[in-house]
């Protein structure tokens, strides 16, 4: 019974460790920083693991019910699901570093202009808000001026542009025919 205990323990200790070494998720973590994890997860198990293997099938089947519940709980509770997951933290606004978050998440002006370009982003200046996320990924808004052009606006510009055309015009749903376009003589250039 006591090994219950034991997991229990292991994994509560195993989480504030994985807090404590911050948010990166495994592909953007260095060499070093992957073996420490991967030597965090041994240790962990070893001391439940090494009596038997029926302790080891139990233990890890505490591991996956205790996420499984941890998840849970976190879905009901805010601030629960802040001190285990932890929230996300705006690095830039309105087009200026938050050198303090970035001190505070361990990441480099480089390391997020990598993260930026990686999005296509080529200035900071045009991001109105970037946060890393709790799982260590990149969300970003950009400011009104930087964002793309949707098919939606597109398509309003294009039927604010094609109302001035005279409405004699025949126009084709197919945009690979030519447009019969009445020809008129400007007035004025006569």
């Amino acid at each position: 019974m006591s090994f219950i205990w034991q997991s229990v323990i292991l994994i509560l200790a195993g989480i504030l460790v994985l807090r404590i070494a911050g948010r990166k998720s495994i592909a953007q973590m260095t060499l070093a920083q992957t073996t420490v994890m991967i030597s965090i997860g041994t240790i962990i198990v070893q001391p439940i693991a090494g009596e038997s293997v029926i302790k080891a099938i139990v233990s890890a089947a505490i591991f996956v019910i205790s996420v499984v519940i941890l998840e849970a709980i976190q879905l009901r509770s805010n601030s629960f699901e802040k001190l285990i997951t932890g929230k996300s933290k705006i690095v830039i606004r309105d087009g200026v570093l938050d050198v303090a978050s970035l001190k505070k998440l361990r990441l480099t002006v480089d390391q997020l202009e990598m993260r930026l370009r990686n999005h296509g982003i080529s200035r900071i200046e045009d991001v109105k808000t970037a946060t890393i996320e709790p799982n260590g990924q990149l969300g970003f808004e950009l400011k009104e001026d930087a964002k793309p052009l949707t098919v939606g606006e597109f398509k309003k510009l294009m039927s604010n542009y094609f109302s001035e055309i005279p409405q004699k015009a025949n126009f084709t749903s197919n945009i690979f025919e030519e447009i019969d376009i009445p020809k008129q003589s400007p007035k004025d250039l006569q």
